[in-house]
């Protein structure tokens, strides 16, 4: 009897390490981007790397990044990616991190004599974002009261190419993608870094996260993390320390 008891507990054990990790992300490059064969770029990148390090089942997909919160938000299964960092989004989540350690900016359309000089001058201008992104966040913290919610990146900036909006926020090294890419955007407005990882849910197995930060750590500290932003041509940033 205590044999078959000790077989049921060890076929849980298995079956709940063999669970499939389900990451989702939004298009966001150079982090993450559909592909015809599948999600790409830098970040999907260091989750695969990561998952193959840990030998764990898992899938990658590309949502509306609300939908794709939403899910890490309420089923255990899910972890979302490239997720900036904060202090209300600490309380949320289990964290890997970093992927990166980025700037945020506020980007106008080339030619436009938009140019504030601080925070307190852009609140007077429409600034675009994303729903659920860090950025909209950020922009409800600091007060801003003509915030344009969209449903992906591309969106925002085909209205600021536009002209329906007057600034958008992004990353640092999104708008040098953009840029170089030939999208007629500008820096406007540099703030401050953040940290971006990956937010998985409450409940998620906590062993297991605690492996996918141990992973990540080994790419950032044997140098992978740096290669694989040289593939996406992401400038590595001198503050990205692995996590202790």
């Amino acid at each position: 009897m205590k044999e078959l008891i000790l077989a049921f507990f060890l076929c849980l054990s298995t079956a709940a390490q063999a669970q499939t990790i389900k990451f989702v992300t939004e298009d966001y490059r150079p982090y993450n981007f559909p592909t015809a064969s599948g999600a790409s770029g830098s970040s999907v990148e260091q989750v695969a790397a990561i998952m193959k390090g840990l030998n764990l089942p898992y899938t990658i997909e590309v949502l509306p990044w609300a939908r794709a919160y939403m899910l890490a938000e309420t089923d255990a299964s899910y972890c979302v990616f490239t997720t900036g960092f904060n202090a209300e989004r600490e309380k949320l989540f289990q964290w890997v991190q970093p992927l990166l350690v980025d700037h945020m900016i506020m980007v106008r359309r080339k030619g436009s004599d938009i140019a504030p000089a601080s925070i307190d001058a852009a609140r007077r201008f429409t600034i675009g974002t994303q729903r659920e992104d860090f950025s909209a966040t950020y922009l409800v913290e600091h007060g801003f009261q003509k915030i344009d919610y969209a449903t992906n990146l591309d969106s925002t900036l085909k209205k600021l190419i536009a002209g329906r909006i007057d600034l958008m926020m992004t990353s640092e090294k999104t708008f040098e993608s953009m840029r170089d890419e030939g999208k007629p955007v500008e820096a406007a407005l540099m703030l401050e870094g953040k940290s971006y990882g990956i937010a998985c849910h409450r409940d998620m197995d906590k062993e297991t996260v605690a492996r996918m930060q141990r992973e990540l750590d080994r790419l950032i500290g044997d140098g992978t993390q740096d290669a694989i932003f040289e593939r996406y041509g992401v400038r590595p940033s001198g503050s990205v320390q692995a996590t202790k």
